[in-house]
């Protein structure tokens, strides 16, 4: 993994600010967690959700792992 991937996964992230977001996080062995929220705040390492089970944070590196996924909730 490198900055350039990183860089590219803050700006697909940053589009969706206020937005209603689906997320689903990869726990292990087949286990997922679904949330639903909002991104509320933007760091250089990492983002805040608030969602509807409270606030998580979430890196991007998680997202270059693909242990979260963030799609568009409709």
């Amino acid at each position: 993994m490198n900055n350039l991937n990183i860089d590219l996964i803050k700006k697909e992230v940053s589009k969706y600010i206020n937005d209603r977001i689906k997320i689903k996080v990869y726990l292990g062995r087949n286990k997922y967690e679904y949330y639903e929220g909002i991104i509320v705040k933007f760091h250089s390492n990492l983002f805040v959700v608030n969602t509807n089970k409270g606030v998580k944070t979430f890196s991007y590196s998680d997202i270059a792992s693909k242990q979260v996924i963030i799609s568009n909730f409709r």
